[in-house]
């Protein structure tokens, strides 16, 4: 049983992202002249429900659990009160035999979703593109696309760079691979046995890739140069865990790293210039999971092993929404739509949830604090144009 506003789809998701529909759905060919009169009569179409594709299953065996690749659309709320969900009937699937997929990159520009699986990568390809249709969209393995990446073992941070022109991956057996897409040339390599890597993340400059492995510091590397500019070190105590770049408003970067220290969970902020500590708070006691940072940088979110989600203002780390058994089961991933609106949160317990968040106006002024002064403003203006008929009101001594 789906927990309320979740959508169950009967197999443990470990991956899941929002679709780029834009890059991804072709429009229909301009009409012929001998139609334009007809064209011009009509009714724009509306734009396609938002898509996010799925990913997971019960492995390898015999669980009698497919192991696919699913794409869902969004529906709006049936009824005022209630939230949206994502649609139990598939757009797309797609089964992928006996090997799971356990991580998903969806390329920006619709070149198609990378699936990270136990033995290594593939990736595939829209096809049957043609109109504006969400149903014309297939799915289709390239097994030629990632020949280097074939048989590299099970990739456990997979991530494409913000214009899609770079891919990085990093292994379960500690080897960090950074290539340009869609050519595959190698930009970057580093071995290291004796971690494994957690997570990666580009700046939307595609200067930096932060890194995060199971032991030791952050590195961050310069993928200009190729060399690593900054070790973050951890305090005493602290796990580090999922890393996450964000805009500024003043279009500069800040760097937000997860953490486990004790019995708490918390999120740390660097500087991407001077690569130094700018903040830190504990967030929650229950183990991070999962985290994201919404596409104009105003919200952070973190799912946890206890099915919890929280999402919070970057600028001050201010806890906005709670979900509190958001899901029966650990968190494995949250991702903001595009418009920053739409939190997407999956889980092993077979479900997805789609949380509206509402993100608040990073560069702007909270409507709240402007409204209070002006109800002040209105009540001292009417207590000075009757202060003596108020002043007759009370009781006389």
């Amino acid at each position: 049983m789906a927990p309320r506003g979740g959508q169950s789809y009967g197999f443990p998701i470990y991956c899941a992202a929002w679709l780029p529909l834009a890059h991804i759905l072709k429009s229909d060919p301009p009409a012929a002249d001998a139609d334009a009169d007809v064209d011009a009569d009509a009714s724009p179409s509306s734009p396609p429900a938002p898509m996010a594709a799925l990913g997971g299953g019960g492995g390898e065996g015999r669980s009698g659990v497919p192991n696919k690749l699913v794409v869902a659309a969004l529906e709006p709320a049936a009824a005022a009160g209630e939230e949206a969900a994502l649609s139990s009937e598939a757009v797309v699937e797609v089964r992928t035999g006996e090997e799971v997929p356990y991580r998903m990159a969806v390329h920006p520009r619709g070149d198609g979703v990378l699936c990270a699986f136990p033995n290594g990568c593939r990736l595939y390809r829209w096809e049957s593109q043609e109109g504006d249709e969400p149903r014309n969209l297939a799915l289709e393995p390239d097994h030629e696309a990632l020949a280097e990446l074939t048989n590299a073992g099970l990739q456990l941070a997979v991530s494409f760079s913000g214009e899609g022109s770079i891919l990085a991956t990093g292994g379960e057996d500690g080897h960090l691979r950074v290539f340009k897409w869609p050519v595959l040339e190698s930009v970057l390599t580093e071995d290291d046995t004796k971690t494994s890597i957690k997570d990666l993340s580009f700046s939307s400059d595609e200067k930096f890739l932060a890194v995060n492995r199971s032991s030791g510091p952050c590195r961050v590397w310069d993928l200009l140069s190729t060399e690593a500019v900054a070790n973050l070190p951890r305090e005493a105590g602290e796990i580090f865990g999922f890393c996450r770049f964000s805009n500024k408003t003043d279009n500069s970067n800040i760097l937000f790293i997860t953490a486990m220290q004790g019995d708490y969970g918390k999120i740390i902020s660097w500087n991407t210039s001077s690569w130094t500590r700018v903040g830190s708070k504990k967030i929650t006691r229950e183990a991070i999971s999962a985290f994201a940072v919404s596409p104009d940088g105003a919200l952070l979110a973190i799912g946890t092993i206890e099915g919890t989600v929280i999402v919070l203002g970057s600028k001050d780390m201010r806890t906005l929404t709670t979900v509190k058994k958001a899901h029966l089961g650990i968190i494995t991933t949250l991702a903001f739509s595009q418009d920053s609106r739409t939190l997407l949160s999956t889980s092993f317990d077979s479900t997805a949830r789609v949380t509206s968040v509402g993100s608040p106006k990073s560069n702007g002024t909270s409507v709240w604090p402007m409204l209070l002064v002006i109800i002040l403003a209105i009540l001292v203006y009417y207590c000075m144009q009757h202060k003596e008929e108020l002043l007759a009101m009370l009781p006389r001594l």
